[in-house]
């Protein structure tokens, strides 16, 4: 059975309450301070609904308790209290708020992302580029980070730059380490790769070549070296 359409009166109410509300919001948004502050007092424009966006590995019910808004506050109100509480949490990098007239909050986050797993008093533990340590539980989200000894800023930072480069071959690492102050080993899925420790993600990326001709031709090799200039070096089983 179709449902009869609602009565025209019916929707030519709605139609007059949405021009009100449109007509409000730009005449407030030119307002000066004063005025709206006063008009955050009216119930109309306390706060029902918070939306997070930009989220990825934060708890979106995690950072909504460290907001603690709730409907006594109005869309009015400074934002700049609750920004800075959520820049206070150790996965908010820095928050934007903005107001969706007549009720709703967005709430932008700019999360620090996991970039490694190191070795910590609970077990592994994952730490952003800087070092930070995440309250992350690996096993509960799928991160699928490179394990690292030590929170080794070098390190750090290059697999940030392999992160933003080239997704795909970062997720093909497995494990990085220092050999010394010079060079690194980085496991990938297929071998290990010795590296210097100024290596590019673009240097890195010249295995991806040399191990698919290894494949097609059924070398196993050990070990490949970018160390030399130009040159990838695979030494064989």
């Amino acid at each position: 059975m179709i449902d009869p359409a609602p009565p025209a009166n019916s929707r030519w109410r709605r139609r007059v309450r949405s021009a009100i509300v449109l007509l409000v919001s730009a005449g407030l948004l030119s307002s000066p301070w004063w005025a709206r502050s006063a008009l955050g007092t009216l119930d109309f424009f306390h706060v029902r609904e918070v939306e997070l966006l930009g989220l990825r590995y934060a708890s979106p019910a995690d950072l909504m308790a460290t907001l603690a808004v709730d409907t006594t506050r109005s869309v009015w109100d400074d934002p700049d209290p609750l920004i800075a509480r959520l820049e206070r949490h150790p996965q908010v990098r820095n928050a934007e708020i903005r107001r969706k007239l007549p009720s709703t909050l967005i709430v932008h986050i700019d999360e620090r992302l996991p970039v490694a797993l190191t070795s910590g008093d609970g077990g592994l533990e994952a730490v952003d580029a800087a070092g930070n340590l995440l309250p992350l539980d690996p096993i509960a989200v799928a991160t699928d980070l490179p394990v690292i000894a030590t929170a080794d800023s070098g390190v750090l930072a290059l697999l940030d730059q392999i992160r933003q480069a080239d997704p795909a071959l970062f997720r093909r690492i497995s494990e990085v380490r220092r050999v010394d102050a010079t060079q690194l080993l980085i496991r990938l899925a297929s071998m290990p790769v010795r590296v210097r420790s100024d290596v590019t993600p673009a240097r890195l990326a010249d295995v991806i070549p040399v191990e698919d001709d290894l494949a097609r031709r059924g070398v196993r090799v050990a070990e490949l070296d970018l160390r030399f200039r130009d040159q990838v070096i695979a030494r064989v089983q």
